[in-house]
């Protein structure tokens, strides 16, 4: 017997913001996107020593806590929240969370925030400061920090919220998971609204991990391209406002119509080799949306250029879509933001959707051809209308999401034609 499910209703996008290498605030990744400019630099992060790029955010140090309007955050300062608190301050983000708490009351208002590794760098600067018996330092405080549920806890606070929120720590598909999660807390009545997005901050742990996994290369990574040689590590903060879809949604408004989520559990660190779990998260979040593959414009891959990644992603989307579906990987230009790159790329996604445009893939100089020949993988910008898009997320272990988004217009018209006159 199927197990009954919750009617899982479009929700809107109603505000949006992040900030990641390109850049703080959505004007500044628009226009980093369309100019095909990439984010990435030399690696040069605090005492790391590797031949490597990475995409590292302007500012973060720069922040002070105690300048948030909320009192008694201090004891969270580390580079996470530092950048998740950058984040927030852009685009009016923490604005919009004010009036939608005034709306539907602060305990209505739910927290789901994606990351990988929260504020572990805080923990290896501790570890620096150890006393003489070995001891950290009397000032370090793990819960604050470098806990996952840090994260969660702190955006709570910043925003004065009191609705459930809890952080999902499945890898790259993180913040793309968080999603689902709002998603299904509406369905069931728990709140009205949520927050959602990701943050991951740069450290030495990732850096040196991903190094000892032979998967960083020595130059700014290059996604689907056959000289690909590996991923490039960057950090970001990128957070939506989900709200249930108005009766009549604006044109330009981006709604969330799909999430699809698998765990393969094919291998710790390497993906199915034909991509299985991925075709599954696609899949679903085509069938909750009540779509066709051919009824997507755009794929924001995954694509984090290491050989087999790419390879198992290019199969998956072709056994699905239609040959020269319009997709290819931002990751060229943010570098791979782990725990965040869920986040990030659905509000890049909203970007293309809003503004009418295909990203860039800045690092790619040709797809190649063993992988990406039936896929229409574009390498630079160019005006389009888009009506539906699609966001890949897929990380260590098999845990997959993909998300389904579409103009406000586009879905009205759909629904108009599946009524019939």
């Amino acid at each position: 017997m199927d197990r009954p499910t919750l009617p899982l209703a479009p929700l809107r996008l109603a505000h949006a913001t992040a900030t990641s290498c390109l850049g703080h605030g959505l004007a500044a990744h628009a226009a980093a996107l369309r100019a095909g400019r990439s984010g990435l630099k030399p690696c040069d992060f605090d005492i790391v020593d590797l031949p490597t790029w990475i995409g590292e955010v302007p500012g973060v140090d720069a922040v002070n806590l105690d300048d948030a309007p909320v009192r008694g955050l201090d004891g969270f300062d580390c580079r996470n929240n530092r950048l998740a608190e950058l984040a927030l301050r852009q685009d009016g983000f923490a604005q919009a969370v004010e009036q939608a708490a005034a709306r539907h009351g602060a305990q209505r208002v739910g927290v789901f925030v994606g990351t990988s590794t929260s504020g572990i760098l805080q923990t290896e600067l501790a570890y620096r400061r150890r006393d003489a018996r070995g001891a950290l330092p009397a000032d370090f405080w793990y819960e604050g920090t470098q806990s996952n549920a840090s994260l969660a806890d702190f955006v709570a606070r910043r925003l004065q919220l009191r609705g459930p929120s809890f952080v999902i720590s499945s890898a790259c598909s993180s913040s793309a998971k968080v999603f689902a999660t709002a998603q299904r807390m509406i369905a069931a009545g728990l709140i009205d609204c949520a927050v959602v997005g990701g943050v991951d901050s740069l450290c030495l742990t990732t850096l040196y991990g991903f190094h000892a996994l032979e998967l960083l290369s020595q130059e700014p990574c290059r996604p689907f391209d056959p000289a690909r040689k590996g991923l490039s590590l960057g950090e970001a903060g990128a957070f939506a406002l989900l709200e249930r879809v108005p009766a009549r949604p604006a044109d330009d408004d981006v709604l969330l119509l799909g999430c699809g989520e698998s765990s393969d559990a094919y291998h710790m660190s390497s993906p199915h080799p034909e991509g299985l779990g991925a075709r599954l998260a696609m899949q679903e979040a085509l069938r909750q949306a009540g779509m066709r593959a051919p009824d997507i414009d755009y794929v924001n891959l995954h694509g984090t250029a290491t050989p087999s990644n790419d390879m198992a992603e290019s199969r998956a989307v072709s056994a699905l879509f239609e040959p020269g579906t319009v997709c290819n990987s931002t990751k060229g230009a943010t570098g791979h933001t782990l725990g965040a790159a869920g986040g990030l790329e659905a509000v890049i996604c909203l970007l293309a959707l809003r503004q009418g445009f295909v990203p860039a893939s800045p690092g790619t100089r040709e797809p190649d051809p063993a992988i990406a020949g039936a896929l229409g993988y574009r390498l630079d910008a160019s005006d389009a209308e888009l009506d539906f898009a699609m966001s890949n997320s897929f990380g260590f272990g098999g845990t997959n999401c993909s998300l389904v988004l579409g103009r406000g217009d586009a879905w009205m018209a759909r629904a108009a034609r599946s009524v019939g006159p």
